[in-house]
């Protein structure tokens, strides 16, 4: 059996904010630009996420399923073009939720699975 390795690790929040676990890699919690426009923010977790897969070697191109919290569900209409952007046809398996957020100013979240295999 593969070890699992965590990092980004808070003792506070009691979680990784990366996880490689065998060929997959979990990522959690990519927000940015908090209070600004939803494009902002949604562009801003994309920009985190890429970080943490640059991290493990990887890049958004790995990424085979997301899930992406907004605020308002309707904003859901800002999240293709901008995929379409950022991942240039390599899409991944996607799913849109609406939730409420524990700090005021957040309206988009991402959490991802990527495969390094």
């Amino acid at each position: 059996m593969k070890d699992i390795k965590r990092t980004e690790i808070s003792d506070e929040w009691a979680h990784s904010g990366i996880v490689e676990a065998g060929d997959f890699v979990f990522i959690s919690y990519c927000m940015s630009n908090e209070g600004e426009s939803i494009e902002n923010q949604i562009n801003g977790a994309f920009d985190i996420l890429n970080e943490r897969l640059e991290t493990v070697g990887l890049t958004l191109e790995s990424v085979v399923k997301m899930d992406c919290l907004f605020k308002n569900i309707t904003d859901l209409s800002f999240l293709g073009n901008i995929i379409k952007e950022r991942f240039v046809g390599k899409y991944p398996a996607r799913k849109a939720f609406e939730t409420k957020f524990i700090r005021e100013g957040i309206d988009f979240q991402i959490d991802a699975i990527a495969f390094k295999g």
